[in-house]
């Protein structure tokens, strides 16, 4: 099972690296097309909440899914994408359904140069786009702390042990700055090494089930806290 998960992880990062979206839907504006037309506008006094990311987000369907039955949360993760192909569908994919709260968590697959070489202030660009367009439409902001990596089986060499911690440094300050919420996953999951413990993962970068229910809790308080009335 093991061997299993860790080439599920290691491909679904390398969707992003090897360049599978195609050069038409560069950002795969396809993937939730039919799933977005199914869901609808939210109900009256419905609290949705949008979680959008990379195959981080999405496998939360696979190791833990009860975490979204019975929830408004509506999962938007694509494996291996970076924050330019997710600025690019936050239209359809997040201010479309109109939720009250979107989570973001992304940077990694970027790090790691899935669609080519980047800087952490790049990076750190389009989340502060993304955040502005959801502030624009009235919806709560939760930026979240990239996870710890110490390195990318599929990639490695890329120093995520460094610019990591210096990434979730800039998303800290920014949502400081910007009265957003400020969800550190990077805290409670990192082993002393800037890596991700051995227990809450099965290839050093991706959340087995441990890991998804040291996350569950964290991204519940942080949910609470944006749904406040103010």
């Amino acid at each position: 099972m093991g061997n299993k998960k860790l080439k599920f992880g290691v491909f679904a990062c390398l969707l992003g690296f090897m360049g599978i979206a195609t050069a038409q839907d560069w950002p795969d504006l396809e993937h939730f097309k039919e799933e977005n037309t199914k869901i609808g506008l939210p109900a009256e006094g419905e609290d949705r909440v949008v979680f959008m990311g990379n195959s981080i987000t999405i496998g939360w369907l696979a190791h833990d899914p009860d975490f979204f039955k019975g929830k408004s949360y509506v999962n938007r993760g694509i494996g291996g994408q970076t924050t330019p192909q997710m600025l690019l569908r936050f239209q359809q994919d997040v201010i479309a359904l109109r939720p009250k709260v979107v989570v973001i968590l992304a940077g990694t697959n970027d790090i790691a140069g899935n669609t080519g070489p980047t800087t952490v202030p790049a990076i750190m660009d389009n989340l502060k786009s993304m955040a502005q367009l959801a502030r624009a439409n009235q919806i709560k902001v939760i930026l979240c702390s990239v996870l710890p990596a110490f390195d990318y089986p599929w990639r490695t060499g890329k120093e995520p042990n460094i610019k990591i911690p210096a990434l979730n440094e800039l998303i800290r300050q920014y949502a400081k700055q910007n009265n957003l919420i400020y969800l550190d996953y990077f805290s409670a999951m990192e082993d002393g090494n800037n890596g991700l413990k051995d227990s809450y993962t099965y290839d050093g970068v991706h959340p087995d089930k441990n890991g998804y229910k040291v996350m569950g809790p964290l991204a519940e308080e942080a949910i609470a806290k944006a749904l406040e009335p103010k």
